[in-house]
């Protein structure tokens, strides 16, 4: 049955001066300023609110189009209720299916969790707010991939996220939630053939200026990173109890290739000694955060981004994770055989590491220069031997 229109009128829209607007039936037709009109639609639809601008009545945009419009949205809801697994009656929002991948993860031992958990809360639910599991799309994905790097994300954290959003989806279809996975996600090619690290001067004006920042947890971040290669949210997760100064290992329990005993220099055990000691009694993390739900710190990067600029870096360039890349890095020029440093980095597979071993540097050079003098003698030798063969 088609609906009727009392207010909404040609009529009534033809008379409508600047500023004044109408509404019925969830659609809105606003005159602005410049005398041109603006249709839009404000409706609910499964619970769920679609406010959009259909147009202007300059390009040709009529009432007509903004019924369609929600004809089309009420038949798509209808839809998805058809597509529904047994026993629901309403589509599954993204931000009701976050929470419940989050506490199965949980409960079944799930890796990287935090890790989901601070994705999903802070990026991927807000963006995609109460959109039906069902009804997220290519163009949605392409949007939150435009939006996160417009706000300067990396492309391969943007990666990480749609992989998080990617596993939600697969497990969603396991566990029945929905019958079929929506969108096929395309991430960012990324670039990662040149690896960027800090030299030894670079890392002494870091911790110089990461020091004189007013957060006083850069500066242990940066020490931690430097000293042991753990990544961004390892450092931040750190439990006073899975500290070890003795051993001089830190535990970590859920790391991505699975928990790891992580080494630490004699240095870095002696300065985690004293952090500690000077940690309020009870406090249970090494960066602790009373105001965090889950009681520590999860970022670390605009203090990060601060210490960098002082420091005379390009904070564009030198992120949290190039403390990863540095001790790594530095851990094979140094000569560290590659098993090694892949016990250390806690890196999954020998090929990770291998990427490392192909940085340029003095270390190179010097190796290039053993071969030299294993296979070729001396220089004089190379150049008489080189006179006996022209003479003959």
């Amino acid at each position: 049955m088609a609906v009727r229109f009392n207010k909404l009128t040609r009529p009534a829209i033809r008379a409508l001066q600047v500023g004044q607007s109408l509404t019925e039936h969830g659609i809105t037709f606003r005159r602005d300023a410049n005398g041109d009109g603006v249709y839009s639609v404000n409706i609910m639809v499964d619970r769920r609110r679609i406010h959009r601008v259909i147009g202007r009545e300059s390009e040709g945009v009529t009432r007509q189009q903004a019924e369609d419009f929600i004809a089309q949205a009420r038949t798509d809801a209808r839809r998805q209720r058809l597509e529904l697994p047994e026993g629901r009656k309403t589509p599954l929002s993204v931000e009701e299916a976050a929470d419940r991948y989050i506490q199965r993860l949980r409960d079944s031992d799930g890796k990287n969790i935090d890790i989901k958990a601070r994705q999903l809360r802070q990026h991927l639910v807000p963006f995609l707010a109460a959109k039906p599991l069902t009804a997220v799309e290519f163009f949605d994905v392409e949007r939150y991939k435009k939006a996160r790097r417009t706000d300067g994300a990396a492309k391969a954290t943007v990666n990480r996220e749609l992989a998080t959003l990617s596993h939600l989806l697969n497990q969603a279809v396991e566990w029945k939630w929905i019958k079929s996975k929506s969108v096929k996600i395309a991430r960012f090619k990324e670039d990662n053939q040149r690896i960027v690290y800090l030299t030894d001067d670079q890392c002494v004006a870091l911790l110089e200026a990461a020091a004189s920042d007013h957060n006083e947890n850069v500066h242990a971040f940066v020490m931690v990173g430097l000293h042991t290669g753990m990544r961004h949210a390892e450092i931040l997760s750190i439990c006073r109890d899975d500290v070890d100064v003795g051993k001089r290992v830190i535990w970590v329990p859920q790391a991505k290739a699975g928990s790891r005993e992580q080494p630490i220099t004699r240095e870095l055990a002696e300065y985690l000694e004293e952090r500690m000691a000077m940690l309020p009694s009870g406090c249970e993390w090494l960066f602790p955060s009373p105001g965090s739900v889950t009681g520590h710190v999860h970022t670390i990067r605009k203090a990060f981004r601060r210490s960098a600029e002082r420091a005379g870096l390009d904070p564009d360039q030198i992120t949290p994770h190039t403390l990863r890349h540095t001790a790594v890095t530095h851990l094979v020029q140094a000569g560290v055989d590659l098993p090694t440093v892949q016990r250390i980095s806690g890196h999954k597979t020998l090929s990770m590491v291998a990427r490392y071993a192909h940085q340029s540097g003095s270390h190179i050079e010097a190796a290039m220069d053993r071969l030299e003098g294993r296979v070729s003698g001396t220089k004089e030798d190379n150049i008489r031997k080189l006179k006996l063969k022209s003479s003959t």
